[in-house]
């Protein structure tokens, strides 16, 4: 029994979970079918990107901080806690949306433009959005998607605001529709 105790101190010290959280449990709808997360990237202070902006220098642009890097972890530990397996992990070619998608640790991470963002160019929200939607719908069965995405295009997917590193579980319905199951945010060090 005193060993027993041990390891839970131990583990409880290093930070490990000694269950699943709420968090994690909810993750694990991922298996359904039809089911889909999109996120928003984990914390990366300040707003847009500068004006220098550069798509292939991270140094141009807004980055994650420690404490989102740290979130970043956390999610992805969060997923892996719920027992679920990611087939795909999709990002935006931002450089704190790639970080991210690496950083979760649940595969390797893909590049899909239609998660650009396009809080520079606004005109590109509608055409974007409906590409993001085409996409979605043509998802095979069964395969377990995380997408890594900014705030408008999650605003302008599904109507709702997002908090950086919160995720939104999707419903790709038969119906064709895509409709909001439940929204996870995990704040660092949680």
């Amino acid at each position: 029994m005193t060993r027993l105790l041990i390891l839970f101190a131990f583990i409880a010290a290093i930070g490990l979970p000694l269950a699943p959280t709420a968090a994690d449990q909810r993750f694990a709808r991922l298996s359904e079918p039809g089911i889909v997360a999109i996120m928003r990237h984990a914390l990366a202070p300040g707003s847009g990107d500068s004006a220098s902006f550069t798509l292939d220098d991270c140094a141009t642009q807004r980055n994650l901080d420690a404490r989102g890097r740290e979130q970043a972890r956390e999610i992805g530990a969060a997923i892996r806690s719920a027992g679920v397996t990611i087939d795909r992990v999709l990002s935006s070619q931002w450089c704190r949306c790639r970080d991210t998608g690496e950083l979760l640790d649940l595969g390797p991470v893909e590049d899909l433009p239609a998660l650009n963002s396009f809080f520079r160019n606004p005109a590109s929200a509608d055409p974007q959005t409906a590409d993001l939607r085409r996409y979605l719908l043509s998802l095979p069965p069964g395969e377990t998607v995380i997408l890594v995405t900014h705030y408008v295009n999650i605003r302008a997917l599904t109507g709702r605001p997002v908090a950086s590193g919160e995720v939104v579980l999707l419903k790709i319905g038969r119906d064709r529709m895509v409709s909001v199951v439940d929204e996870i945010l995990i704040d660092p060090s949680r």
